[in-house]
């Protein structure tokens, strides 16, 4: 890997400290409209994102027409937006106003589990608002532990990790993360973890996703084989109609043991709460890129 500068790292900490405190303080409109502005401006800088984004919907769902990839890719943008403008006010949000952006729906789930005393797996994703579903799970309910790649820049690292840490999270860096995590759940704490993302051959198992075969992390199926811990689908999904997000937990996933099984049938609900919100999905991320052995590149 590239070795980065530290004018690059000092530049981009400036820029996104700059921003998250214009979108903190503006009224919730103007800084929702000028988060979507930077998001424009984003997509005009590096117009491969766009690209990205309408290739994996062409690969995902190929019956739709290209329109509605197009709106389905605006509507994620303009959900990322959303999301920055409360990642921006997270040090404001406690107990007294969360409920103002976010709401629980299932959490008996959650209660279920902790009671069974062996710990609870978050299987989670870029979908709707992960960063407020966990802030908001470590207010309402207590702390949580989140298993997270460290960011490239480690000016921003240490900015982003300041504010998911102020309702009282964990963080679990991701390389060498089982120990941590294992140790969490045996004191019965709840663990998050974002499953949709590639992973190279020797870290994961091929799943069906979308109709196409997808490197999945097995990490998170062994986890939970060797804890016995409850598996929950767990997401922050927005609402147009309340105006605020839904965290909804899903029942217990029932996991078998082996792997490769555990692995595609989280993917497959996973899959479905997708198709259910194209819009709120990160679809940018080269989803596809690890193929199986013998086929061609997609990207």
């Amino acid at each position: 890997m590239k070795k980065r500068s530290r004018l690059r790292d000092g530049i981009e900490y400036l820029v996104a400290h700059l921003l998250l405190g214009l979108l903190a303080r503006l009224p919730y409109r103007l800084a929702e409209a000028a988060a979507r502005a930077v998001m424009c401006a984003l997509v005009i800088a590096v117009p491969g994102l766009r690209r990205r984004a309408l290739r994996n919907l062409e690969l995902a769902m190929p019956e739709l027409e290209p329109a509605a990839r197009r709106r389905i890719v605006r509507g994620m943008f303009r959900s990322l937006a959303r999301m920055a403008v409360v990642f921006a006010r997270l040090p404001r949000l406690d107990r007294t106003n969360i409920s103002r952006w976010i709401r629980y729906e299932g959490f008996e789930h959650f209660q279920r589990a902790l009671a069974r005393g062996r710990g609870v797996l978050f299987a989670a994703a870029h979908l709707g608002n992960w960063e407020l579903s966990a802030y908001a799970h470590g207010l309402l309910a207590g702390p949580m532990d989140i298993v997270v790649r460290p960011l490239d820049n480690p000016l921003l690292d240490r900015l982003v990790a300041r504010r998911r840490t102020l309702c009282g999270n964990r963080l679990i860096p991701k390389r060498e993360a089982a120990r941590a995590v294992l140790k969490a759940l045996r004191a019965n704490r709840a663990v998050g973890i974002l499953i949709d993302q590639n992973a190279a051959p020797s870290e994961g198992v091929f799943v069906d996703f979308f109709g196409l075969k997808a490197c999945a992390g097995a990490a998170f199926a062994r986890l939970a084989a060797r804890s016995g811990a409850t598996v929950i689908p767990g997401f922050a999904l927005w609402s147009e109609t309340e105006g605020r997000y839904i965290l909804r937990f899903y029942p217990p996933v029932e996991l078998s043991g082996d792997v490769r099984e555990d692995t595609q049938r989280l993917h497959s609900l996973l899959e479905s709460v997708i198709r259910q919100h194209p819009e709120q999905w990160l679809w940018i991320h080269r989803r596809w890129k690890t193929r199986p052995p013998g086929e061609p590149p997609l990207y």
